[in-house]
C-alpha cells in the first residue's frame, strides 16, 4: 500500500510538472509497469486513492477443498489397512489408484494424500 501511495504522490500532476517515469521508477525503485498499473488503476476507480492503493477484493471465492473430514478419514483407514494383494505396502500411487475405484470418494491426486497423511502423521509402512 505504502508503494502505490508513493506511485500516486510521484505522479500527482496537481503540484506542478511530473518528472519523467524512468526517474520516477528509479527514485521509488520500482519498474516502469508498476508505474502503469497504478496509474491504470487511478483511472479505472474513477479517481479514488483508497480503492487505488487497497488490494483488490477478490472477484471469486476460493474454491473449496475437495478433502472433507470424512474423506480424510476415509482415506487415512484406507492406508492403515491391508495392502491388496500382491504388495507389501501401500504407497501413494497406489492409494491413488483406489481412491479413484471408491464411489463416493473424489479422485485424489497422490501429492493430496501425501498432504493429508502427513498432516495426521500417518506413516505408509
Amino acid at each position: 500500500m505504502i508503494m502505490r501511495a508513493r506511485v500516486l504522490l510521484a505522479l500527482d500532476t496537481s503540484g506542478g510538472e511530473v518528472d519523467p517515469k524512468e526517474v520516477i521508477a528509479t527514485r521509488l525503485g520500482v519498474s516502469g509497469e508498476t508505474l502503469r498499473l497504478v496509474a491504470k488503476r487511478f483511472v479505472e476507480t474513477g479517481g479514488d486513492v483508497h480503492a487505488t492503493i487497497a488490494r483488490k477484493k477478490r472477484d471469486l471465492p476460493p474454491v473449496p477443498s475437495p478433502v472433507t473430514g470424512e474423506v480424510e478419514a476415509r482415506l487415512i483407514a484406507m492406508a492403515c489397512s491391508q495392502p491388496p494383494q500382491g504388495y507389501a505396502r501401500w504407497s501413494l500411487r497406489l492409494l491413488e489408484k483406489h481412491v479413484a475405484l471408491v464411489e463416493d470418494i473424489p479422485d485424489l491426486d497422490h501429492s493430496t494424500i501425501g498432504r493429508v497423511l502427513k498432516k495426521r502423521n500417518c506413516a505408509l509402512t
